[in-house]
């Protein structure tokens, strides 16, 4: 029998030549110095290899575990290198069917139904937060417990709402891999009720009495704000559009005969070209925003790089500087002017809620949409823009002026 320190000593020669252990096994010494362990035997009357592996990957002790392996199988009358065959094959087959590559081919097969933006948000959420914990395992071992994991370095930072699309997008993958024969089923559905409830909060925004102090401090400018920043605010308060809505907004989105804005279906939540009727103040804004990026494809570019849209967090740390800190944020002017317009100027809920470009209630609500409430929006666009001018202190048809001298 061989010892580890005769292996060691073994030196090459010119010609490959083998040391036996017993049983078959026996390694090779290769002229290049290399050692690799084989096992002889015998398989239905025949004489067959078995490549074990490279010394000192696989020592001694290995060896001999993996020969006594091999003559288990030939006594249940098994060909340990088909066996071994087989779990080369099933290795690569796993290889091929991770989480992370069945996630990536379900991506690409549904991304045409989601908007660029969207679906780059899918992808790099799957990447931060999934595919570094069980990404790299065959989707069809991996068990509830091992996904709930993941999700559960998601609840530990209070990222509770992302928790709860990681996992819709991880049911999602699992049908996925069900129905194209890699998965036995969806894992997920053993996780109903784990992950830690709670509760939907708000977004801040201010009463419609706070509108004028608000409006003085922006017409100040104390917080020596950038002029398109300023522009921003006032846009979004006029128009109550999302803030992804409005930061991405393109020139030729913009018709100043009809005085529309229509919003593209892919920059919409649902989908569909949404139209926002301009009021003449909103009209004014426009044009001088125009003096500012009119050259630009984006009505908001980046200063820094304006081949790029405003940054996302713009607008909030504008909010901030103004004094408005946990008080107001960009999606908190749709609250604003949905208890204004209805509180104030009197108008229907349906009229500000289409105006919003919400879905639909139920059914009925959705073929009455069909109407959109366009001539009644173009009205009280206008009439909400007056207001605006009229709480501020200032005849209506003028535009928010600004002192730039001192912005930054």
């Amino acid at each position: 029998m061989l010892t580890t320190k005769q292996i060691d000593n073994a030196k090459p020669d010119q010609k490959l030549y083998r040391i036996f252990d017993g049983l078959g096994l026996y390694i090779e010494i290769h002229p290049n110095g290399s050692k690799y362990w084989r096992l002889k035997y015998q398989f239905l009357g025949k004489e067959r290899r078995l490549a074990i592996g490279k010394y000192p990957e696989i020592s001694l002790l290995e060896a001999r575990e993996r020969r006594e392996e091999a003559r288990k199988q030939l006594a249940n009358k098994i060909d340990p290198s088909a066996v071994k065959v087989e779990r080369r094959n099933a290795a690569f087959l796993n290889a091929a069917t991770t989480f992370e590559l069945v996630a990536r081919e379900w991506h690409q097969n549904h991304k045409e139904r989601w908007t660029p933006s969207y679906a780059k948000d899918i992808l790099h959420r799957l990447e931060i937060d999934i595919f570094s914990q069980i990404g790299h395992m065959p989707v069809a071992d991996i068990k509830p417990i091992q996904v709930l994991a993941a999700l559960r370095h998601i609840e530990k930072r209070g990222a509770h709402e992302m928790a709860k699309r990681s996992l819709q997008y991880c049911g999602q993958i699992f049908r996925y891999a069900v129905i194209t024969e890699r998965a036995p089923r969806d894992v997920t559905t053993d996780l109903k009720g784990a992950l830690k409830p709670f509760k939907h909060g708000h977004y801040n925004a201010l009463e419609p009495d706070e509108i004028p102090e608000f409006m003085n401090k922006l017409q100040r400018n104390d917080a020596r704000l950038y002029p398109q920043t300023c522009h921003a605010i006032k846009l979004i308060l006029l128009t109550f559009v999302r803030t992804g809505e409005l930061i991405q907004s393109r020139w030729e989105e913009f018709n100043f005969k009809t005085n529309e804005w229509i919003i593209p279906a892919e920059r919409m939540k649902m989908r569909r070209p949404h139209i926002v009727p301009l009021a003449q103040q909103t009209i004014e804004l426009l044009k001088e925003q125009q003096k500012l990026t009119g050259n630009w494809e984006w009505v908001f570019a980046n200063i820094a790089h304006p081949r790029k849209h405003m940054s996302n967090g713009t607008i909030l740390k504008a909010l901030e500087r103004l004094g408005y800190k946990g008080r107001m944020t960009g999606h908190g002017f749709r609250a604003l002017a949905m208890s204004t317009i209805k509180e104030k100027l009197g108008y229907r809920h349906e009229v500000v809620d289409r105006q919003l470009a919400h879905a639909p209630a139920n059914k009925v609500d959705a073929a009455y949409d069909r109407a959109k409430f366009l001539d009644d929006r173009r009205i009280m666009m206008q009439d909400w823009a007056d207001y605006l001018d009229k709480v501020a202190g200032r005849d209506g048809g003028k535009v928010i002026h600004v002192d730039f001298k001192t912005a930054e």
